[in-house]
């Protein structure tokens, strides 16, 4: 792996060499004109290329060929493919809804009591694809309940018999059942609900609508009997969000293929990824007198690697006057504290008095945690009105000093509303990666001690032993000089960052471009992927540039135009890379 490229100049090169390569290929204008006459699309695909050929008279030559069974290059190849990914995307999408729809029917979230290839949700999930690989004529492997592989083997294996990888992940982030909520209805994270042209569901673009697409893709290249010079492997992995262990134990198992495509990012072409790390710091318990008022529970995010949707604590105290003096001072605090921090995203409070206890719930927007600048994080504004409020009252504080206490003067102290390690005098960036975000997102009490992780995305520019030594310095520092205990466990990943050229690269930003209009260069990732335990692994798609990243979201959804772009520009990819004569 290459690890240092400049890719301003070679993105723009790459961009004109794919625009010389393929001037006399579809283009979106004329894939559009072809798609309007979708009521009239025939029952079988060279009925389909026969319309196409008398719509547009530039393909016919292509469309002659493949009907007298002659071998197609270059332009001929690209639009054969091209048209066939159309074809796909216009005759297949009732039937990949389907399949999306049973898949996150399946609860393929990791139980920490159940090893991930004991878990009946994932077991069931290779079930289904073993089913659906059978019924497509595609080969079947099921290693351990670890990776679900699926097969198409070349058929005319003139590229030394490499196969090339296709890499998915059937396993899905924790949920908060109360945050799918939209418009006073509530929704089964479970059940893909549509509503307008967005496909709401845990899973339908990360990564299961990625899944049931090329699954589908595969069977279109299948039976549109075009030849492959590679084969496809396709590979399932099912511990994805927790650290990839199926993938390191299959590498154990099997020869992995030397160049790899992920569909587990973004488009165009994702070249590099930052680093993800988990700072863990745990608080031990301190009882406390009931009678005053105490934090006795916090919540964030379900997962560490996301921003929650809301984040909710708890008060508690015997004494019923001392109570009602804390939800007065909450109340009167409210408004202002909103008003005042609004600049930094929108969001809200609200405050639930009862009987011996207080509930206090921010709710801000929920993202991906490699994207903290998409979303509102509620844990540090949680943490911030409840400091600001109730522990700050001169040398009486309202709030008696737990391991909650000490877990909010942390995250102020260390993080605050910043996402960008400012607290800790770490903030740096890279020109391409972009730069370091550190966000406080889950927090757990178990086993006598109070959790809170931060999930930190690492861009070039350091190393992971030396983010790590900073990181822990830092909190050290702020430990002494604010006199609340602290133990961290920190594992930061390192960045990658490939050399971003080769044919199948190229290849990529063609489909990209040519199929959406779009610019089409190669770009970096805040996210982490299993590409980093894959040789020669770029990312492509399935999330559309210039929109939010709805994976590890309250109300994860997929667009309904992107799905069928990814069915087209799918079954192109699995065409024409798979007839590539060199990768390079």
């Amino acid at each position: 792996m290459k690890t240092v490229f400049r890719h301003t100049a070679l993105a723009i090169s790459i961009a004109l060499a794919c625009a010389a390569a393929q001037a006399d290929t579809l283009k979106k204008p004329a894939l559009d004109a072809i798609a309007a006459e979708a009521i009239k699309t025939p029952a079988t695909f060279p009925q389909f290329l026969q319309n196409a050929a008398k719509q547009d008279a530039s393909v016919a030559s292509a469309v002659q060929r493949y009907t007298a069974g002659e071998a197609l290059q270059g332009d001929d190849l690209t639009n054969v493919a091209r048209l066939l990914g159309l074809y796909t995307r216009l005759t297949q999408e009732t039937q990949v809804l389907g399949s999306i729809t049973q898949m996150v029917a399946l609860p393929t979230v990791r139980d920490a009591k159940i090893a991930p290839h004991d878990s009946q949700a994932i077991i069931d999930f290779g079930a289904l694809v073993e089913k659906m690989a059978k019924d497509f004529g595609l080969q079947y492997r099921n290693v351990d309940n670890r990776i679900f592989e699926v097969t198409l083997p070349a058929t005319a294996p003139q590229a030394g018999g490499q196969e090339f990888g296709i890499l998915t992940h059937a396993d899905v982030v924790p949920v908060v059942p109360a945050e799918w909520v939209i418009e006073g209805k509530q929704l089964d994270p479970f059940k893909v609900t549509r509503i307008g042209d967005k496909l709401y569901g845990r899973g339908t673009i990360d990564d299961k609508g990625s899944i049931a697409t090329v699954l589908f893709a595969m069977k279109a290249v299948k039976d549109a009997k075009l030849p492959l010079q590679r084969g496809i492997r396709l590979m399932i992995e099912t511990t994805e969000e927790t650290g990839g262990d199926a993938m390191k134990y299959y590498r154990t198992k099997t020869q992995l293929p030397e160049y790899n495509i992920v569909l587990d990012s973004k488009y165009p072409a994702v070249v590099a990824e930052k680093g993800t790390g988990a700072i863990k710091a745990f608080f031990a318990d301190v009882k406390t007198d009931g009678q005053q008022p105490a934090i006795t529970a916090m919540v964030g995010a379900a997962s560490s690697n996301a921003i929650a949707q809301t984040a909710t604590a708890s008060i508690e105290a015997g004494n019923a006057a001392a109570l009602a003096a804390v939800a007065q001072k909450l109340q009167a605090a409210k408004d202002a504290y909103v008003t005042q921090n609004q600049q930094y995203g929108k969001f809200s409070i609200d405050i639930a008095p009862a009987a011996n206890k207080i509930d206090i719930k921010v709710t801000g927007s929920s993202a991906h945690g490699s994207r903290p600048e998409e979303g509102v994080n509620p844990v540090p504004r949680l943490a911030m009105f409840l400091q600001q409020s109730l522990m700050e009252d001169g040398a009486q504080p309202l709030l008696a000093r737990n391991q909650y206490s000490d877990a909010v003067r942390y995250i102020n102290g260390v993080y605050g509303l910043d996402y960008f390690g400012k607290g800790l005098g770490l903030a740096y960036a890279d020109d391409f990666m972009g730069p370091l975000t550190i966000s406080p997102n889950f927090i757990k009490a178990a086993g006598g001690q109070l959790e809170v992780t931060a999930n930190a995305r690492m861009p070039r520019g350091k190393t992971p032993e030396q983010l790590k030594a900073e990181v822990e310095k830092g909190i050290a520092n702020w430990s002494a000089a604010a006199k609340v205990p602290v133990k961290i466990d920190y594992t930061q990943g390192n960045w990658m960052a490939r050399d971003p050229k080769g044919a199948w690269l190229t290849t990529l930003l063609n489909i990209f471009g040519d199929t959406t209009g779009l610019d089409a260069k190669p770009v970096p990732t805040a996210g982490s992927t299993t590409a980093k335990l894959m040789p020669n692994a770029i990312n492509f798609g399935p999330a559309m540039p210039g929109k939010k990243y709805t994976a590890h979201n309250a109300l994860e959804y997929k667009e309904l135009p992107d799905l069928q772009a990814d069915m087209q520009m799918f079954t192109e990819m699995l065409v024409r890379i798979g007839n590539l004569q060199s990768m390079q």
